[in-house]
């Protein structure tokens, strides 16, 4: 099966959920700068969240590049991963509206757990159907990224109920570690033997 239509599909996605993100951010009341200072918060947690989906953008892009062809299981982790995504404007509101509320700072977390969890399992699917000596699989390597981001979401999770402070720096932390241009896969394709068929 080829790619296209997901990648199609997804990129739709991705763009969809910016869209409803920027359409939650309201009009302040007043005309002057200070009625911008209530909103600060909710447009914080705008710009957090559009980081993150720009950066499971610019990664799904790269899974795909070094993805040949797809199966249903692909199909379906990909739609587990775009289902967890499809939750963050209605978390990024709730977050933004609440920022000092331990519930809605734990359940941000939970979904960007879940959304980690879910592109692991994509990542999975992928090698799973390529095989071990794909482009994908000597590109991930240890994956420490991937590994420490869950943990860190959780710890956020129970932390949330501790300091919303603490547990929003650490989803500010995630987020900077994955903003550090990875070319783990760029490499792998120029390294990998059979890189012409992926391109």
């Amino acid at each position: 099966m080829e790619k296209n239509r997901l990648e199609a599909f997804s990129d739709g996605v991705f763009a969809i959920i910016i869209t409803i993100m920027v359409l939650e951010l309201k009009t302040p009341s007043g005309h002057d700068l200070a009625a911008l200072k209530p909103l600060l918060p909710v447009f914080l947690s705008y710009v957090l969240s559009f980081i993150y989906v720009g950066i499971y953008w610019n990664n799904h892009h790269h899974l795909l590049i070094a993805t040949k062809r797809i199966s249903g299981g692909i199909l379906w982790a990909n739609l587990h991963l775009l289902f967890w995504l499809s939750l963050f404007p209605f978390m990024t509101a709730w977050m933004g509206e609440h920022h000092t509320a331990p519930v809605p700072n734990a359940v941000y977390g939970g979904v960007l757990f879940m959304a980690a969890i879910a592109y692991w399992n994509l990542q999975r699917a992928i090698i799973k159907r390529q095989g071990r000596e794909s482009v994908l699989a000597a590109a991930l390597g240890n994956d420490w990224k991937g590994k420490l981001s869950p943990v860190l979401y959780l710890a956020a999770v129970l932390l949330s109920f501790v300091n919303t402070w603490i547990a929003s720096s650490l989803y500010v932390l995630v987020a900077l570690i994955w903003l550090i241009p990875d070319r783990r896969i760029e490499r792998a394709l120029a390294n990998h033997p059979h890189n012409t068929i992926d391109k």
